[in-house]
């Protein structure tokens, strides 16, 4: 599901992408960036940019974070992140993978974590358990967990199984 970008510039893709962003994030959010948030540009344009973006935000590395690395994130920048949120309707708790890149597994897969990721540009396919959560993937826009539980439920819905 990968979507084409079509920009006549850099800076219009980027004024996109935080057009988006501020639109999708709600003030209550809390963001996890997987990875490559600032590529090619100077350190002052990245934090300009990051300054913009509504709400607290996370990184997880991605290998094209040498200058997003060391924006003011709301918390140490990791390889990959295990999260524990509660499920709405359940009120259960449910572990998130989080990394820039696909797993096959991941720890405690087995006791029902799912696994978001980045970098592939929405060229690999997802299954039940684990999806790109990329913006290619997501119309250039930040996704909630609701959607992804959703893609999920598509994932397996099409034969993909964990």
């Amino acid at each position: 599901m990968h979507i084409p970008r079509v920009f006549a510039s850099i800076q219009e893709h980027d004024e996109a992408l935080v057009a988006s962003w501020n639109a999708a994030v709600r003030p209550e959010d809390t963001v996890w960036h997987l990875g490559d948030f600032a590529y090619r540009c100077s350190k002052v344009y990245a934090r300009a940019i990051f300054a913009r973006l509504n709400r607290k935000k996370h990184l997880v590395r991605g290998n094209h974070d040498r200058i997003g690395a060391r924006l003011p994130w709301a918390g140490p920048v990791t390889g990959v992140a295990h999260v524990v949120v509660h499920d709405p309707v359940t009120a259960l708790p449910q572990g998130l993978w989080l990394s820039h890149y696909a797993h096959t597994v991941w720890p405690r897969m087995h006791r029902g974590d799912i696994h978001h990721y980045g970098h592939s540009h929405g060229t690999l396919p997802g299954n039940a358990a684990r999806t790109d959560v990329g913006v290619d993937c997501f119309d250039l826009a930040p996704v909630t967990l609701e959607r992804i539980r959703e893609r999920l439920a598509e994932n397996a819905a099409a034969g993909g199984r964990p």
